[in-house]
């Protein structure tokens, strides 16, 4: 064990206090936590990889966990190349977050490579780049949010059903970690859980709120948050934590479209790449967005929370509120009108959806008329959006909502926007969420599997389809993951949502009630 009593430590101080205790500083000085044991055996400091390849270039981050003073922070790649392994690169760690991202221009996507990342003279962690699947005629992508630290556990049966579904990407839409102060240890948690699933395929983790260390996340474009909850908007944690979440979390992603900083020297990385024949634009929906504390009508105990059903809708859509921003609805544009993939089947990836698509949240007597946490508000920013990814014909998969739900936007007439699968949530226990309308009756144009299908107003007076939904017995239930399966030659996209329990190699494996459910573009 080092110590160190000098007058100037010999490891990097911290630039923020409260935050990330359990991994900087004097780190090896913590008494034992429950988050996990960061005191690993020195060969096994090497804890994960998570890469993409696109765009001729492959991005892989390596993760490890802390290490001592006296430890070197160099991290090499090796890759197998002409029958033996050939170490390739070096890079240093950054030691706020213990991580280091590789990117390697010119890669050939049509090749499969074994790769090593190696720390000093022991420790290594082994997986392959796989090619890109151009001549499959069905795309899979696995999707998932919402790791809830009420279960600390293995994810084994996760693990076990995504590799039998051999998905091509695995997409994490955030909240990968729920220990808000402590995102390092959380973060090789999630990894030490799901590595064997993003070992050997490309994967995509964007971060949510809770990520970050908020309960929920209006970003302002970046801006100082003076409220631990958030909702006057901007971010309540040091900068320089938040930059440490989004560096772990997605500098493996393709180059980011815009390169501008943000407030406090935040940054975006918000993208795009293809996948075989998709085309995936990546999206920050909670980045730009406006909080809701001082700039509208508060119509509850909290200002996110509309209770009144009798409110005027329009009464909180105001002209300069914002949801996307600017520059991100240019890039959606830009990307959605690109004649050079129009051939492809066009997919876009967020945190959460574009509506109101729950009732009941928390218990099932906390109904709230409306969640301004939902990106159905702000209304003229939602339809903004949602009139760009309608014009790329694409589809949308968020996770965020604790509800896994299938709903077909309305923009100005119902059916006229985009599809979107919502995926449950890997752990349930923390926070549930029911649609449940306060009329119990169902809708028109929905289907007879589900009692409460068919066409509604949200909160918001947003247009929606429901076609799908997976109300939890109780609040332990409904946690899951969801697979979408694109036929790039009929261009129908399946959407399955699994069980957490079920084991999908059985023969008498079931999905949710409503599940699959196949639309056409």
């Amino acid at each position: 064990m080092v110590s160190c009593t000098s007058s100037k430590p010999d490891y990097v101080q911290a630039p923020f206090s409260g935050l990330d205790v359990l991994s900087t500083n004097d780190w090896w000085n913590r008494e034992a936590n429950e988050i996990l044991n960061l005191k690993v055996p020195r060969e096994e400091v090497v804890a994960f990889g998570i890469y993409t390849s696109a765009n001729n270039k492959l991005k892989l981050t390596a993760q490890l966990f802390p290490l001592f003073p006296e430890e070197t922070r160099e991290v090499r790649l090796a890759l197998y190349q002409e029958g033996e392994w050939k170490e390739v690169a070096k890079q240093n760690l950054n030691e706020i977050g213990w991580s280091t991202t590789f990117e390697i221009e010119g890669w050939d996507q049509q090749q499969e490579v074994q790769y090593k990342l190696l720390h000093g003279s022991q420790a290594s962690f082994e997986g392959s780049i796989r090619k890109d699947p151009s001549l499959k005629k069905e795309i899979s992508i696995a999707a998932l949010s919402c790791n809830s630290n009420q279960d600390r556990g293995d994810r084994e049966n996760y693990v076990r059903n995504i590799n039998a579904l051999d998905p091509d990407l695995v997409f994490f839409a955030g909240d990968q970690s729920y220990d808000h102060k402590e995102h390092t240890a959380a973060w090789l948690k999630f990894g030490m859980q799901f590595r064997e699933v993003f070992r050997n395929r490309p994967c995509i983790t964007i971060p949510d709120d809770h990520d970050i260390g908020q309960g929920n996340l209006w970003g302002e474009s970046g801006k100082k948050s003076l409220l631990p909850e958030g909702n006057d908007g901007g971010y309540y944690h040091h900068p320089e934590y938040v930059k440490m979440v989004e560096r772990c979390q997605t500098s493996h992603l393709p180059d980011p479209y815009s390169t501008h900083s943000l407030e406090q020297d935040i940054s975006s990385y918000y993208t795009s790449m293809l996948l075989g024949g998709l085309d995936i634009a990546i999206i920050e929906d909670r980045k730009f967005k406006s909080g809701p504390n001082g700039k509208i009508p508060q119509q509850g105990p909290r200002p996110d929370h509309i209770l009144n059903p009798n409110y005027d809708p329009n009464s909180i859509d105001l002209p300069e509120l914002v949801l996307l921003g600017e520059e991100q609805l240019n890039f959606l544009d830009a990307w959605g009108t690109n004649q050079a993939t129009s051939d492809k089947i066009r997919v876009v990836l967020s945190a959460t959806g574009f509506c109101g698509g729950a009732h009941l949240h928390g218990s099932l007597d906390n109904r709230l008329h409306a969640d301004l946490d939902s990106n159905g508000w702000p209304q003229t920013g939602r339809k903004k959006a949602l009139t760009k990814i309608k014009q790329a014909n694409a589809v949308h998969i968020a996770g965020d909502q604790h509800l896994a739900t299938v709903i077909q936007h309305g923009i100005n007439e119902f059916e006229d926007g985009p599809w979107a699968f919502v995926v449950p949530a890997i752990v349930n226990d923390y926070y549930s969420r029911w649609w449940w309308p306060e009329s119990e009756k169902p809708g028109e144009n929905g289907n007879s599997l589900l009692p409460w299908t068919g066409r509604y107003l949200d909160g918001f007076n947003n247009k929606i389809t429901m076609q799908a939904y997976v109300n939890p017995e109780s609040t332990a239930n409904g946690a899951g993951f969801g697979l979408i399966r694109f036929n790039t030659e009929t261009r129908e996209v399946t959407f399955e949502c699994w069980p957490r329990t079920v084991d999908v190699t059985s023969a008498s494996a079931q999905q949710f009630v409503g599940w699959p459910y196949t639309i056409s573009l």
